[in-house]
């Protein structure tokens, strides 16, 4: 029974994760959380797993909660995760995701375990894309364009120097967009859910309140992304990076009256200019053909479907 740490547990994609690792049932499944983090992602699985109180950026507290798991596996999902907070909070978005990993990182070489850990890095590393180098693979030159962005290419590097210098076995994926039920309401796509949401139960007026609409994005499902998760940690090359997309983009407008579509309410459509960010990378566009020979992983579930699952998610709340 191989013994699995999930950091990040709590979180959106954590979740997703621990319910596709019970569905298997091959697994002993072990979570980080901070004594304050939210917990109403995990409330239907509570009993399934065995939960630790650690913060990852302070390296006793790491290093004793790696020594009591002696984990097989590390999946690496705990970050400060949204763009625009990174700009309000640069120091809190390197120290947590930076650091954070650094000490997940001296606490295995430390102990000497050897287990595998899946970085879960992100497609907004390659920020300025230029029009000839999509769609994007692993190659193409990192040029972040935001705090966040700077924080996974720090994560990234330390990954790739870590089995360079220590040969720590990890493997780094680098995730394009992924939503679905569970994900937070200050990201793109679970906002726009959420506003029609709130319209359809006149706890607001019907007006949706958007950013820029002209950028576009490689969007999966989680659902599917996690199960790429696991294939990286089962079937990939140590130290190498990986990108996880469908290859095929969606402008954020599109996303809109997708969304749009799936109501009866009439709504009007209003740009917030508190929603623009002080810079936005044009477009995200994978190329996964270097992670589907490693792995045989296809996405499975519609976009639509992805967007109907999240604002039947938030019509339910």
């Amino acid at each position: 029974m191989r013994r699995v740490l999930v950091t990040g547990v709590t979180g959106f994609v954590g979740s997703h994760l621990v319910d596709y690792m019970l569905t298997r049932g091959d697994c002993q499944i072990f979570g980080i959380h901070r004594w304050r983090s939210r917990t109403e992602n995990i409330e239907h699985f509570y009993d399934k797993i065995s939960l630790l109180e650690c913060d990852l950026r302070d390296a006793a507290s790491a290093l004793r909660t790696i020594e009591k798991v002696q984990p097989d596996w590390i999946f690496h999902l705990a970050a400060q995760s949204f763009v625009p907070t990174s700009w309000l909070a640069p120091t809190e978005s390197l120290t947590t995701n930076v650091i954070g990993q650094l000490n997940v990182f001296e606490a295995v070489r430390r102990l000497g375990l050897q287990c595998r850990i899946q970085l879960a890095c992100s497609s907004e590393e390659y920020g300025m894309v230029y029009p000839d180098e999509i769609p994007i693979r692993e190659t193409n030159p990192l040029r972040p364009l935001s705090p966040y962005a700077v924080s996974k290419v720090g994560q990234d590097m330390l990954g790739y120097q870590y089995w360079m210098s220590w040969k720590l076995d990890c493997v780094r994926t680098r995730g394009f967009n992924h939503e679905g039920p569970r994900r937070g309401p200050v990201f793109v796509a679970s906002d726009f859910a959420k506003q029609i949401a709130d319209i359809e139960k006149g706890r607001k007026p019907a007006v949706i309140s958007v950013g820029n609409l002209e950028a576009k994005r490689d969007f999966s499902d989680v659902r599917d992304m996690v199960r790429a998760y696991w294939l990286a940690l089962e079937k990939c090359a140590s130290g190498e990076a990986y990108n996880i997309c469908t290859g095929r983009s969606w402008a954020i407008r599109e996303v809109l009256d997708l969304l749009l579509s799936m109501t009866q309410a009439k709504i009007e459509v209003r740009q917030d200019a508190a929603r623009l960010r002080p810079s936005d990378v044009p477009i995200l566009l994978g190329d996964n053909t270097k992670f589907v020979q490693a792995t045989g992983w296809q996405p499975t579930i519609p976009f639509e479907q992805t967007l109907r699952d999240m604002l039947d998610y938030w019509r339910a709340r």
